[in-house]
């Protein structure tokens, strides 16, 4: 398989809709009292099942070096996902948004500082655009912003999200995309589980499993196997920084899908916010080089 960069961040921006569409169907699991830790498990294991299902020729080829690489990402997954899930409950889901997107600060200079790959210009005034956009977003503005407890989690999340695109972009190119997504779903199924069984057996009895049971398969098919599959396979062939850009736009979608299903208004701020990340990940997509030389061409007769 072959893919060129616009194809792979096409695929990128697929999963990102697809994930800021899950936001709602995390809240309806959620709201029928299903704790975060049992969703990451049944997510993982929904995601792991199917990937052996259509892909298991492969993955039975599985290698000592594959498994070390399928389960250094899942665990950088899991890590970002449980440290964000559990810094939610200190803070505010604005700030949580707000500071879960500094991973797109981020991931240039992790590249830098691992694979000594200088960002380019434009990343600079793209990431700060990006910024931008997701204080109006969350609008931090009007409501403010206090660092608390569970702002340094998510700030400590948002490094494991940087961690995790650099290293789909990099490392995890080395082995197969069906193997790394076999692994990434194995190892949220089994981490969740852990996590679940360990701090949340209280909460198993307040569980409504009819209302939760719906959402959960959702999640599993589409938000898991489904759309990070597509971000494994889309990072195999595009570079990190602008891979970052498009994922960011998740939390773009989740505040559209939430407006045209009716959880909140449409505000002016969520359309500049919007706009604004917009006009970033074109700006990153354009060869501003290329451009200025069809616009300039010179004569060389």
């Amino acid at each position: 398989m072959k893919l060129s960069k616009v194809q792979a961040n096409l695929l990128l921006l697929m999963t990102a809709i697809i994930w800021g569409a899950s936001y709602i169907v995390v809240k309806q699991a959620t709201n029928a009292q299903m704790p975060a830790g049992l969703i990451n498990a049944f997510r993982g294991l929904i995601f792991a099942s199917l990937a052996y299902l259509f892909f298991h020729k492969t993955i039975n080829k599985m290698t000592r070096l594959d498994f070390r690489i399928g389960l250094t990402a899942g665990l950088i997954n899991f890590a970002g996902y449980q440290i964000q899930t559990i810094g939610l409950k200190y803070t505010t889901p604005s700030n949580n948004a707000f500071l879960t997107a500094i991973y797109v600060v981020l991931v240039p200079f992790v590249v830098w500082i691992m694979f000594h790959h200088k960002p380019e210009l434009k990343s600079y005034p793209a990431i700060a655009m990006c910024i931008l956009g997701m204080m109006f977003l969350t609008n931090i503005f009007n409501v403010g912003f206090q660092l608390r407890i569970g702002d340094v989690l998510t700030i400590i999340s948002s490094f494991f999200y940087a961690l995790q695109i650099v290293y789909f972009g990099y490392t995890a190119t080395d082995s197969s995309p069906w193997i790394v997504a076999f692994m990434l779903g194995a190892t949220q199924g089994i981490g969740g589980l852990i996590y679940s069984l360990l701090f949340e057996r209280s909460t198993y009895g307040a569980i409504n499993w009819p209302a939760a049971i719906g959402p959960i398969i959702i999640l599993g098919i589409f938000a898991s196997f489904g759309a990070q599959t597509m971000q494994i396979v889309g990072q195999k062939f595009t570079d990190a920084t602008p891979a970052g850009l498009i994922l960011m736009t998740e939390s773009m979608f989740g505040s559209f899908f939430s407006v045209l299903f009716g959880f909140e208004p449409f505000t002016s701020n969520l359309l500049i916010g919007g706009i604004l990340i917009v006009v970033a990940i074109l700006m990153m997509q354009l060869n501003f080089g290329r451009l200025i030389f069809r616009k300039n061409p010179k004569n060389n007769s």
